[in-house]
């Protein structure tokens, strides 16, 4: 039995019990008229024997309790873990495109980094997955609306540029608006029915600075049951040079990227130079391919045990049937 199959009615099941007793009582017969057979008169076993049509008869009745199995399967609504394939899902990324982007704790710096993995993530990503980008600094802007062009999008993060402030909050405001525009779907039809086939991935190398408040974003994205996957861009210290020589120290609030993760159900990652940060990706990438549900395979049991009973029906007349 495959390890992902479930039953909505398993109660049902217990109609295999009856079954048991059936093919219980049935042995019972056939050893009660194996018996007569034994005893019977001499002059009468000639006509028992014709009963008996050896492998045929066996074949018939293996036929008819694999069908009566298949049926009462199907009657307990069997069901299975499958790949969707008629909805689109849908990543959004956010990009911080402050100017502390520009230090050089990460080689060659942070907004290089930042920009070329995050081209090699949206080209790998599979045709069926809808990609979308934000930048923010002082604000939040959408670049790219969610498309199945990855390649334009791509395109997109070369046009980045850096400013001042980091508006956190509303990146992630605009980017739940983008996400479920492409979905067709509204915040309350979100939070009411199963979770979008959606995932919004934040890079962030500072703190909040401006904007929307970021516990008003989380609670926002929350409800609409959409995860967030934050990435912490920088080393621990944040110390490092920008492009003019002048040392600088801005360290990442890996505390409030753990908590905005946390909050959507998530997960917070820390990336200290581009191979880490490719790795997040890669990660990110595996959670969100492959989106499962639940599906119903009770038609298909039932017409493998109406075919198992029709299978048997046919030869079994030939083979025992009366005409006369």
């Amino acid at each position: 039995m495959p390890s992902d199959l479930a039953f909505e009615s398993p109660a049902r099941l217990w109609a295999f019990a009856g079954l048991a007793l059936a093919a219980l009582a049935a042995g019972l017969v056939l050893r009660r008229r194996r018996t007569a057979e034994q005893y019977a008169d001499a002059a009468l076993r000639p006509s028992l024997g014709a009963a008996r049509t050896g492998w045929r008869r066996r074949v018939a009745a293996a036929g008819l309790a694999l069908g009566i199995v298949a049926l009462t399967t199907a009657f307990a609504r069997p069901s299975v873990v499958a790949t969707t394939k008629d909805q689109r899902a849908v990543v959004v990324i956010a990009l911080d495109v402050s100017t502390s982007m520009q230090v050089n704790d990460v080689a060659p710096n942070r907004f290089t980094v930042a920009k070329q993995t995050a081209q090699q993530f949206v080209r790998e990503l599979p045709d069926d997955i809808d990609v979308g980008l934000v930048a923010y600094s002082a604000g939040a802007r959408l670049v790219a609306a969610p498309t199945a062009d990855h390649e334009s999008v791509a395109a997109a993060v070369d046009t980045l540029t850096m400013d001042g402030g980091t508006a956190m909050g509303s990146a992630l405001q605009l980017s739940l608006d983008a996400a479920l525009r492409s979905l067709d779907l509204t915040s309350a039809t979100a939070a009411a029915g199963s979770p979008p086939a959606a995932r919004l991935v934040l890079l962030s190398d500072g703190d909040s600075t401006t904007g929307t408040p970021v516990e008003q974003a989380v609670q926002a994205v929350a409800d609409a049951q959409i995860p967030v996957s934050t990435i912490g861009l920088g080393t621990e210290s944040g110390a490092g040079q920008v492009f003019d020589g002048r040392q600088v120290t801005a360290p990442v609030n890996f505390a409030l990227l753990q908590q905005i993760a946390d909050g959507t159900g998530g997960t917070a990652y820390r990336a200290a130079g581009a191979a880490e940060l490719q790795d997040v990706y890669t990660d990110i990438g595996e959670q969100i391919i492959p989106r499962t549900e639940r599906r119903d395979v009770s038609d298909e049991v039932a017409g493998v045990g109406l075919v198992l009973l029709l299978g048997t029906a046919v030869p079994s007349l030939l083979w025992f049937g009366r005409l006369a």
